[in-house]
């Protein structure tokens, strides 16, 4: 069993750190977006997908289970309000 990689996305559990980490991604791809592997909202969401579709494979990867709480459809509302929210 692997060790998990170094993440801040391993400390998010709730909706303020949910927040945070999406506001933190931000100020991180403003400082440095352009050393991301993924550097346009296109390449972005082109390597979201298939990556959730894989996140099972990525838990048991790491002696981990795929969490069943978790709220699918409230990150789908959310990705989705993005395109028009002010």
């Amino acid at each position: 069993m692997m060790e998990l990689p170094a993440n801040p996305a391993n400390e998010v559990d709730s909706r303020e750190a949910l927040v945070a980490h999406i506001l933190d991604l931000r100020a991180d791809f403003l400082r440095r977006g352009d050393e991301w592997e993924n550097p346009t909202l296109e390449q972005y969401l082109e390597a979201l997908a298939p990556w959730i579709r894989s996140s099972p494979n990525w838990y048991r990867n790491f002696g981990q289970e795929m969490p069943v709480d978790g709220d699918w459809t409230f990150f789908a509302r959310a990705l989705s309000a993005a395109e028009i929210y002010e």
